[in-house]
């Protein structure tokens, strides 16, 4: 509750991508493998950008490093 007396509410919404996928266990081999990679890089610049915004966003958040992100 604030000074005056107003309230503020949030929304958080989480989405599950899929999850990371172990290349080496799951023996993808070309298009399946591109796509995993894809899918690895994109969660990792998610979670640098959720780490940055959970330190206040002081300093650079790596919003424009891959395009799920910029979508966020």
């Amino acid at each position: 509750m604030n000074k005056d007396g107003s309230t503020k509410n949030a929304t958080l919404n989480l989405v599950d991508l899929a999850g990371s996928e172990r290349i080496g266990k799951t023996g993808a081999t070309g298009k399946v493998l591109e796509e995993a990679k894809s899918i690895n890089t994109s969660l990792t610049m998610l979670s640098q950008v959720i780490e940055q915004l959970g330190k206040g966003g002081k300093g650079f958040v790596p919003f424009n490093r891959s395009k799920l992100t910029r979508l966020l």
